[in-house]
């Protein structure tokens, strides 16, 4: 953990930038969320970015403010209207990658390295592979054909220099502008290819699998400085207070990086978009308040998945959609094959960069290994789906015992996939590899016994930062964008940092996770909405009340018989006549959403279910789209679960919104009181319910008059402004009193007694405050509610609810009954 130079934010608010909101939007909403209580406006990527990006991760150019948001003079205008309302700045940063615009003349250095190939300045830029194949070239996958059938396309414009391509424009190499069309082409600094070969020909890094973003080298100091001048020039004019870092797991390495950053902007707070798994810990050594906090989330969510009701859930599941083991039928198995397929496929070109560089490491060792190329590359894909995390830190010496262990556990389930006990020594030597070890070559010595030279040095090197790198984009694609959507059980689980294979957890673990961030990380992010979730987390509260009810939903997809199926038809070779899988996943889908009917509900579900059926890669795919499966699962959209026959869903809806609201509200409410700094996305102040981007990621609208009216004493109508009541009421608590929840704060978990003291989350905040939720409220009243359990408040007091205003002496044990009468959830401040 690094300390902050400045005092840390008591909570954000992101905003989604883009042409249709810039940085004159933002700037109307200052007095608004002034009001709502938050410190500081976490804003999306402001680096010049390509056209109309509604995210503007696809940067173009880092010297400037993008103009379609209002250029740099906007985002200070910006800037000093927040200052003077009291809020600072938190921007996103984009280390890892640059676009590959169209025309690629957006993306000034790229250009630059197009027309002089490697003696460009920018050469050293971008991460490519000169020697990778394609004489010496950069490969660009953007023609929508094979070359031979899309050289009609070209037009070559000598005078301007360039060679166009529909509507790409590429530079040309001096002094080829006048050659024949076949040899102009051979004679670039790049290649033209079809978009089919990027995933095994392509020779440059790019972020997971999608081509039209390029890796930069972020790690050479040349390029550091370069690619964060402007943005720690405005975090030295004070514009900008502090930092989110995109995909630190992209970078080859990561803490080396942070560190630079931590010097360049002297310290200012900066959380990093790492993504935990399991009981994996951040590295200590990173210079950085912490995460953005999906590791958060997943404390959070799981407290509202009752175990005994997933459990009964998943049979329930299996019985609709009898899926395969490996195809949904089983997370684990779901998971390996999922790696499997993007490990051969999506990421084959990055594997095979793996083994030219371990074929040349083993080549030059004393006693060479020799390692065919297969089993080499046989030996990378075993270990990369065995790693149950998104990478190993080589480099870092505070995970070396971690990372040791669990590449050795890795090696020992990889040595079992070869027949020859002797092939499988290409396990050992990319096991050293990936750790940065010298490689262990049959002598045994774990080592070559001779210094390596410059070149082994450099590779090594290089392998280890590969490795990781690949590691990463592996389990991104495999379990985020494949895996999560082939397991459609609990949809509310299958979320980034999620475990769909163990979705409840426990008040003791999250207590756990709750002392181990206010000890080690207590200025980390917290989220439960963001840009990137696949739904938002009010969405995941309604649906996460199934865990409570399996059985009630059976009879809800039971009682529509055949009609609860979507049929595909017969025109998909393969697909058979029906998609139970699908048809589960858009029943939770439109109950997530509030079981809307009609063409506006419609029209949000439906996108939402054809893209998880094109990530699931099953039935259609982004590559292989099938027109007639995708029509059959729209048209069920709109005729079933938002349509005529979702009456069943209405009336569960209904009857579950009592529950429903227990778990939005205790969601919000853990959120902003628990260690860390919660980060609000645009719009889930109130109830906000959106499902995977783009439905996310629509310009923010706010209501600043709702919020007025509830100063004003008038009392909460519905849930939305229920929230909104609570949420500003935690947000002003922080900001008032930062000192009861900052780095120097405490945690303690207040415990409830009696028979349903599990169905109470109870903790308490330096202590001055105290939260109560309810878990499992629909459990709870089935058997029979709160009895006698009770909740003793600590000493001191009296103890005043800051929702309703009344007063709880310190030290009294009061029942739950009493204390939870009007609300689901309590807020208590002493004195």
């Amino acid at each position: 953990m690094t300390q902050p130079s400045s005092p840390s934010p008591t909570a954000t608010y992101r905003l989604q930038l883009q042409p249709d909101f810039p940085f004159a939007a933002a700037e109307r909403a200052v007095p608004h969320l002034a009001e709502l209580g938050v410190s500081h406006l976490h804003l999306s990527p402001v680096l010049e970015s390509v056209p109309g990006s509604t995210h503007g991760y696809d940067v173009v150019d880092h010297s400037a403010v993008r103009a379609e948001l209002g250029g740099e003079r906007g985002l200070r205008q910006l800037a000093a209207t927040a200052r003077a309302h009291g809020l600072g700045l938190v921007v996103d940063l984009v280390p890892n990658h640059m676009a590959v615009p169209q025309p690629a003349g957006l993306n000034g250095p790229l250009w630059d390295v197009l027309r002089h190939g490697p003696a460009s300045p920018y050469a050293r830029w971008f991460d490519v592979d000169w020697d990778g194949g394609h004489d010496g070239r950069l490969l660009l996958p953007v023609l929508g054909g094979p070359l031979g059938d899309e050289l009609p396309h070209f037009v070559v414009a000598a005078g301007d220099g360039l060679l166009r391509y529909h509507d790409h424009a590429f530079p040309l190499r001096p002094g080829t502008e006048e050659l024949p069309l076949p040899r102009l082409l051979a004679s670039q600094w790049y290649r033209l290819a079809w978009w089919r070969l990027a995933r095994s020909e392509l020779n440059y890094r790019r972020f997971f699998t999608i081509s039209e973003l390029i890796g930069v080298r972020v790690e050479d100091p040349e390029v550091f400085d370069a690619t964060h001048r402007t943005v720690l020039r405005l975090v030295r004019d004070g514009v900008v207070d502090g930092l989110r870092i995109d995909h630190p797991d992209g970078l080859v390495d990561p803490g080396g990086y942070l560190a630079r950053l931590h010097e360049g902007t002297g310290g200012r707070w900066t959380v990093v978009e790492k993504i935990l798994t399991g009981d994996e810990r951040l590295p200590a050594s990173w210079a950085c308040a912490g995460t953005t906090g999906y590791d958060a989330l997943r404390h959070i969510d799981g407290l509202f998945v009752c175990p005994q009701g997933s459990g009964r859930l998943f049979s329930h599941y299996r019985d609709f959609v009898t899926p395969l083991a490996d195809e949904g039928g089983d997370w684990e198995e779901t998971v390996r094959r999922a790696a499997y397929e993007v490990v051969t496929h999506d990421l084959a070109a990055e594997v095979e960069r793996l083994v030219r560089t371990a074929a040349r490491i083993s080549g030059r060792a004393p006693r060479p290994g020799d390692h065919a190329p297969w089993a080499l590359r046989q030996a990378l894909r075993e270990l990369l789906v065995r790693l149950p995390v998104y990478r190993p830190y080589a480099a870092d010496a505070t995970r070396a015992a971690t990372d040791a262990a669990m590449l050795g556990r890795a090696a020992a389930g990889a040595r079992g996939a070869f027949r020859v006990p002797e092939e499988a020594r290409a396990v050992d030597l990319i096991h050293d590899l990936a750790l940065g070890h010298c490689p262990d070559e049959p002598d045994g010595d774990g080592g070559h016994g001779d210094t390596p030279d410059a070149a082994d040095r450099a590779d090594r090197a290089d392998f280890a930062a590969r490795f990781a790198q690949t590691a990463s984009a592996l389990h991104a694609k495999s379990v985020e964008d494949t895996a999560f959507y082939r397991y459609p059980v609990l949809l509310s689980a299958c979320e980034v940092g999620g475990d769909p294979g163990e979705p409840a957890l426990g008040p003791d673990a999250f207590h756990a996770y709750c002392a181990r961030v206010q000890r080690d990380w207590p200025t980390t992010g917290t989220v439960l909405s963001t840009h990137d979730t696949k739904r938002s987390a009010d969405v995941r509260a309604r649906i996460a009340v199934l865990s409570e009810c399996p059985d009630r939903w059976r009879d809800v997809l039971g009682s529509m018989a055949e009609a609860a199926v979507c049929g595909v038809g017969n025109g998909v070779d393969g697909a058979g006549p029906a998609d139970p899988m699908v048809s589960w996943l858009a029943w939770q889908t439109a109950f997530g959403l509030g079981a809307p009917t009609g063409g506006a509900g419609a029209e949000r579900v439906a996108p939402a279910v054809l893209k998880a059926a094109r990530e699931a890669g099953l039935r259609t795919s982004w590559t292989e789209p099938r027109a007639d499966y995708e029509e059959a699962v729209t048209e069920f959209v709109h005729s079933g679960p938002c349509g005529p026959l979702g009456a069943p869903l209405a009336a569960l809806d209904a009857e579950l919104a009592p529950f429903v609201r227990a778990n939005v509200l205790g969601a919000a409410l853990l959120h902003l009181t628990m260690p860390g700094v919660p980060d609000l996305y645009q719009g889930s102040e109130r109830l906000h319910t959106a499902l995977v981007d783009p439905d996310n990621r629509a310009p923010a609208r706010f209501r600043p008059e709702l919020l007025a009216e509830l100063d004003g004493g008038a009392a909460p109508l519905d849930l939305s402004a229920e929230k909104l009541r609570l949420t500003a009421t935690a947000l002003r608590l922080r900001r008032r009193r930062p000192e009861w929840f900052g780095a120097a704060a405490s945690y303690e978990p207040v415990r409830a007694e009696g028979p349903a003291a599990d169905h109470c989350v109870a903790f308490c905040r330096s202590g001055r405050v105290v939260t109560v939720v309810t878990r499992l409220s629909l459990r709870l009243v089935e058997t029979g509610g709160w009895w006698d359990t009770g909740l003793r408040l600590p000493p001191g007091g009296p103890w005043r609810e800051l929702l309703t205003g009344r007063e709880v002496p310190g030290g009294a044990l009061v029942g739950l009954s009493e204390l939870l009468a009007d609300a689901p959830v309590a807020l208590f401040a002493a004195g």
